[in-house]
C-alpha cells in the first residue's frame, strides 16, 4: 500500500503556488499552472497534494474513458452510455513522464486487427486517463516536440484524436494542466507556455525559521506518513470545505464592465499578444472573489489575475525574463474607479495546523507547508517568497574569477550588440539524435522514406509495404474472403526523415586581442544571435572561453540556452591567446558529452580571429610556438570528424587571415561577422558538409575557406 500523498495545507509558505493551484481547483477554465523554480521548492509536493481536494467525479461504471453519466459522450469507445446514476471515484491526477512514447499518451491502436478484422481495437493512453482530472507534467520543458503537439490539441480541443493508416478514434480529453520546470534546463516553447493559464515562481526561503519548519515537517512525514496525514485531516477537511463551496458560489459572481476594462487595458498596456490572456485574467479574477466567498470582482482581484496570468506572456525572446512592472500595473489600475463595494462576509478563521510549527516537514521533493492564505491580493513583496535574496542572486551570475592567470589586465565586461538573424548552420550526414529542428534525422515524426521491419512494438505502419510483404502468401494462408490474412512477420515499419537538435559548443576567444569595445560587442551579438538560432532550433548549448593562460567551460552542455545568455553577457576580456587550450578543451567537452548522450551529434562554433600568442596547454613537444600547438589541437578535431564553423572576428585595414588557417586545419568553413548575417551566408551550410566530408588537401581546404 502506497503512502499518502503529503498534505496539501500542511505545505510551508508557497503563497503563490498554493493559490494558482486552488484557483484552478476552484475554476478548471482558467486553464492550468506552470510552475517554475529551482529544485527542492514543493513544486511537485504541492500538486500531487492537490488531487485530494478537488470534489469527487461521477463515472459511468465500467467506462475507460471516465464519462460522466448526467451527460455521457456520444462517441464514447465503450459507449453508448445511457443517461442514469454513476459511481462516484476521485478526481485522478495522472503524471505524463518526460520520456513517455506517443502511444502511452495518446493510446494505442492495434494495426494488425484493424487490417485484419477491420476491428478498432483500442487501448486508452494518459489522455484518457486524466479526463476529468489532473494531468501533471514534471520538467515539462524537457518533453519532446511531438509529444507537445499532441498535447496542445487535445487541450485546446477537449478531445484526443487517434489516426492510423484511415483508421480513426477520438475520446473526450477535457483536464487541468499543471506542469513543473526548473528554468536553468531550458524553456518553453511559446506555444505551450501560452497554453497555461496561470505561471508562478517558486524559491526556497531565506527565513531562518521558515527553513526549520520546513525540514521539522519533513522529518515528522517521513517517520510516519500515515499519522501526520491524518494530524493535519482537519485542516485538509477545510480547504476541500471552501473549494466546493468556492465552486457553488461561481456561477453566481458578476463580472462587470469596469473590471472588464480594468482587464482589457492591462492586456493592452503590457503588450501581451492576442485574446487568451484576457480572458484567462477574467476568470481568473471570477475565480479570485468566488475563492474570498464574494459574488463581485474587485480591482485587487483583477491584480492578483495579472500577476499570475500575464509574466510568462511577456517574454519577447528566450532571453527575457518572465515579470511583471508592478509600478506600471497599478497605474493602469489606477486609472479605474472601483466596481461598488458589496458587504463583506465574515471571515473565515484562519485554520491552523496541529502543533502549528512543531511536527513536520515538507513532501517528498523536500518541502514544507502551511495553510492557504486568507488574503485576496498578491503577497507582500518584500517577503522571503516573493523574491530570493538578491546579493545571493548576483552572486550566482557573476563573472567568476578565471582560474588562470589573465596575463595583462582584465577589462569590464561589454554588451552584446543587437542580435540578428542568421540561417541555419547543420552538421553532415543523416543523425538519430533527439527531435529539434537543425540536422537532417531519422525520427518518428517526417516525410516516409522507406519501410523496414519493426524492432519492438509498431508504431508506424507502412501500408504500402505491409500489403507488399503479406500479398504472395494468401493463397498458402487460404484467404476466401475480402480482407487480407495478415501475419505479424508482415508488418513493416515506415522509416521516416526529419530534424533532429545538435549540441552546439561555442568555443569564444576572450583574450586582449579581442578587447576592443565595438569589436567584443559585435562578437556577442553573434554569439547572441547564434543562441537565439540554437533555441529555435531545440539545441543544447555549451559556453567554453579562453585568455590568458588557458581555457574553462563557463557553461556546461544545457538546454537553458539564455543561462549561456547570460554567462555570455558578462564575459570579461584580457591577457593572451591560449588558442590551443580552447580547441582541447572542446576536444574533452565532447568526448564526455559522447558518453552521456551519444546520439547527439556535435556542432563546434570557433568565435576568434585565429591568433595563437600562449599555449596554454601542459606537455608540447619542444620548440612548438603557440600556433602549431593550436593547429595540431584542430586536427585532432577534424580527425574525428567533428563539424565545426569558425567565424572570423578578424578587423582593420591590414588582416593576417589566421582564421582561415585554423579553419583549414578544422576542415571548416570560415565566415566573418559580417558573413554571418542570413542574406549573407549563403552556401554556408553547404561548405559545412563538404569541408567536413571532403578529403582534399589542405591547400584545397584553404581556398574553400577564403
Amino acid at each position: 500500500m502506497s503512502s499518502p500523498h503529503f498534505p496539501f495545507s500542511a505545505v510551508v509558505g508557497q503563497d503563490d503556488l498554493r493559490l494558482a493551484l486552488l484557483l484552478n481547483a476552484v475554476s478548471p477554465a482558467v486553464g492550468g499552472v506552470l510552475v517554475r523554480g529551482e529544485k527542492g521548492t514543493a513544486k511537485s509536493t504541492a500538486v500531487r497534494a492537490l488531487s485530494a481536494l478537488l470534489p469527487p467525479v461521477d463515472v459511468v461504471p465500467g467506462c475507460r474513458f471516465s464519462c460522466a453519466p448526467a451527460a455521457p459522450d456520444p462517441g464514447c469507445r465503450d459507449g453508448p452510455h445511457e443517461a442514469g446514476t454513476g459511481t462516484a471515484r476521485p478526481a485522478r491526477m495522472v503524471e505524463l513522464p518526460v520520456g513517455a512514447s506517443e502511444d502511452r499518451l495518446v493510446g494505442a491502436l492495434d494495426i494488425e486487427r484493424a487490417l485484419a478484422e477491420g476491428v478498432k481495437a483500442f487501448e486508452p493512453g494518459l489522455l484518457a486517463d486524466a479526463h476529468r482530472g489532473i494531468l501533471y507534467v514534471d520538467e515539462v520543458n524537457l518533453l519532446h516536440d511531438h509529444l507537445v503537439d499532441v498535447l496542445l490539441d487535445a487541450a485546446a480541443m477537449g478531445a484526443s484524436y487517434v489516426e492510423r493508416e484511415g483508421v480513426s478514434v477520438r475520446h473526450a480529453a477535457r483536464f487541468l494542466l499543471v506542469g513543473t520546470m526548473n528554468p536553468e534546463e531550458g524553456e518553453l516553447r511559446p506555444q505551450l507556455l501560452d497554453r497555461f493559464g496561470l505561471t508562478v515562481e517558486v524559491a526556497a526561503s531565506r527565513e531562518p525559521a521558515q527553513r526549520v519548519e520546513v525540514v521539522r515537517r519533513r522529518l515528522a512525514y517521513e517517520d510516519d506518513p500515515a499519522g501526520f496525514s491524518t494530524r493535519w485531516s482537519a485542516d485538509e477537511q477545510e480547504v476541500r470545505a471552501r473549494v466546493v463551496a468556492a465552486r457553488a458560489l461561481l456561477p453566481q459572481v458578476v463580472l462587470g464592465d469596469t473590471s472588464l476594462l480594468q482587464i482589457a487595458a492591462t492586456c493592452a498596456g503590457f503588450e501581451v499578444d492576442g485574446m487568451r490572456a484576457d480572458i484567462v485574467m477574467a476568470r481568473t479574477a471570477t475565480a479570485l472573489a468566488a475563492w474570498a466567498g464574494r459574488t463581485g470582482v474587485r480591482k485587487e482581484d483583477v491584480r492578483q489575475a495579472a500577476l499570475l496570468a500575464l509574466p510568462h506572456r511577456r517574454r519577447r525572446n528566450p532571453f527575457d525574463a518572465p515579470g511583471l512592472d508592478e509600478e506600471m500595473l497599478d497605474r493602469i489600475l489606477d486609472g479605474f474607479p472601483d466596481e461598488e463595494p458589496e458587504p463583506e462576509p465574515e471571515p473565515d478563521p484562519e485554520p491552523q495546523g496541529p502543533d502549528d510549527g512543531g511536527d513536520g516537514d515538507g513532501g517528498p521533493d523536500g518541502d514544507g507547508g502551511g495553510v492557504p492564505p486568507q488574503h485576496d491580493g498578491p503577497p507582500a513583496q518584500d517577503s522571503p517568497e516573493a523574491a530570493p535574496d538578491a546579493p545571493d542572486t548576483a552572486r550566482e551570475d557573476a563573472p567568476q574569477p578565471s582560474p588562470q592567470g589573465s596575463g595583462a589586465a582584465e577589462q569590464a565586461p561589454v554588451g552584446a550588440a543587437e542580435p540578428f538573424r542568421t540561417k541555419a548552420l547543420s552538421v553532415p550526414g543523416l543523425g538519430e539524435g533527439a527531435a529539434g529542428r537543425r540536422s537532417r534525422a531519422r525520427t518518428a515524426h517526417g516525410r516516409t522514406t522507406g519501410s523496414q521491419r519493426p524492432r519492438g512494438h509498431l508504431t508506424k505502419l507502412h501500408l504500402a509495404a505491409t500489403v507488399h510483404a503479406a500479398a504472395p502468401h494468401q493463397k498458402a494462408r487460404g484467404r476466401d474472403g475480402r480482407g487480407l490474412v495478415i501475419r505479424k512477420d508482415d508488418l513493416r515499419q515506415a522509416t521516416r526523415e526529419g530534424r533532429e537538435g545538435n549540441l552546439v559548443l561555442f568555443v569564444v576567444d576572450a583574450s586582449g586581442s579581442m578587447a576592443a569595445r565595438q569589436r567584443m560587442s559585435a562578437v556577442k551579438g553573434a554569439v547572441m544571435s547564434l543562441l537565439l538560432d540554437a533555441y529555435q532550433r531545440r539545441d543544447k548549448v555549451g559556453l567554453i572561453t579562453f585568455r590568458g593562460s588557458g581555457a574553462e567551460l563557463a557553461l556546461p552542455p544545457t538546454s537553458s540556452v539564455d543561462a549561456a545568455a547570460v554567462r555570455l553577457e558578462r564575459l570579461p576580456t584580457g591577457g593572451r591567446t591560449p588558442l590551443a587550450a580552447g580547441l582541447l578543451k572542446a576536444h574533452e567537452v565532447l568526448r564526455v558529452e559522447r558518453l552521456r548522450d551519444p546520439s547527439r551529434r556535435p556542432l563546434l562554433v570557433v568565435v576568434t580571429d585565429g591568433r595563437a600568442t600562449s599555449a596554454g596547454v601542459p606537455g608540447g613537444r619542444a620548440g612548438d610556438t603557440p600556433r602549431e600547438l593550436s593547429g595540431r589541437s584542430a586536427r585532432l578535431l577534424a580527425a574525428e570528424g567533428i563539424a565545426s564553423v569558425v567565424v572570423d572576428c578578424e578587423s582593420g585595414p591590414v588582416r593576417l587571415g589566421l582564421a582561415g588557417v585554423l579553419a583549414a586545419d578544422l576542415g571548416a568553413p570560415a565566415v566573418t561577422l559580417d558573413g554571418l548575417r542570413a542574406d549573407s551566408l549563403a552556401g554556408l551550410v553547404k561548405n559545412v558538409r563538404t569541408a567536413v566530408t571532403s578529403t582534399a588537401s589542405p591547400h584545397s581546404a584553404s581556398r574553400r575557406a577564403a
